[in-house]
């Protein structure tokens, strides 16, 4: 009897592999980041074709070989891929599992990653939240697991968590009207933004996406994060070339 392990992910990504077979990239709870085999999966019939498919949610049992793991049977309860609208939320979408990919590990635990993935999926399927507001919570985020985020409660000079209204790339943080000089007032970070800021840092997953932003703030927001997850990864992500 083969003995079987079952997981809770999310696919990644996918990739064809002989005549019939494909290669998956799952994200998940248990183990991180995998990769498995599906054979036949690119069959007609086959019960993997959907379940393969990147974006797919749900339960995969798989059983592990000499040097990889083999996809026994799939339980998939949601298909994002289906849920996308349009060009752009597909596409941020596909931006959102390359990003995830870039991060996973594995035989890490993975559950707080594969719960903010799914959270921003099933977000950004609904439609109600301005998608650029979706990618800057889950880039910064991301990051926020990650390790490498910017501290933005006290002063990268001084410490002190009053008179914040700058953003400082290059020291990872914010900075106090008495630390960094003369600004130009488009260069002042609102206070708006850095409420924004602190909020996605902290606050719990399921409340994650539970706010909107006047577009000022919003667009501000959305050079910061762009700007340094940018900074952060020295790789090139293709889904980016289409949004």
């Amino acid at each position: 009897m083969i003995d079987t392990t079952t997981v809770v992910g999310m696919v990644l990504s996918s990739m064809p592999i002989g005549e019939f077979d494909k290669r998956v990239v799952i994200f998940t709870k248990e183990m991180g980041k995998i990769s498995a085999f599906a054979r036949g999966a690119r069959k007609p019939n086959s019960p993997f074709l959907a379940s393969t498919q990147p974006m797919a949610f749900g339960e995969f049992t798989l059983y592990q070989g000499r040097n990889s793991f083999t996809i026994n049977s799939a339980k998939i309860s949601d298909y994002f891929f289906n849920d996308m609208h349009d060009a752009d939320t597909l596409y941020t979408g596909m931006y959102f599992l390359e990003l995830a990919d870039y991060y996973g590990k594995e035989n890490l635990d993975g559950t707080e990653v594969l719960t903010l993935l799914y959270m921003t999926m099933k977000t950004l399927a609904k439609g109600q939240l301005d998608i650029d507001i979706i990618r800057s919570v889950f880039e910064l985020r991301i990051l926020v697991e990650n390790g490498e985020y910017p501290n933005v409660f006290t002063c990268k000079n001084c410490g002190k968590k009053e008179n914040i209204d700058y953003f400082d790339m290059k020291h990872d943080g914010v900075l106090c009207s008495d630390c960094h000089g003369t600004l130009k007032e488009q260069d002042k970070l609102l206070q708006s933004t850095l409420y924004a800021l602190q909020y996605i840092e902290t606050a719990p997953m399921n409340k994650l996406f539970a706010f909107g932003l006047k577009d000022n703030v919003k667009n501000q927001l959305k050079q910061i994060t762009n700007d340094y997850i940018a900074q952060k990864v020295d790789k090139h992500f293709n889904s980016l070339d289409f949004i």
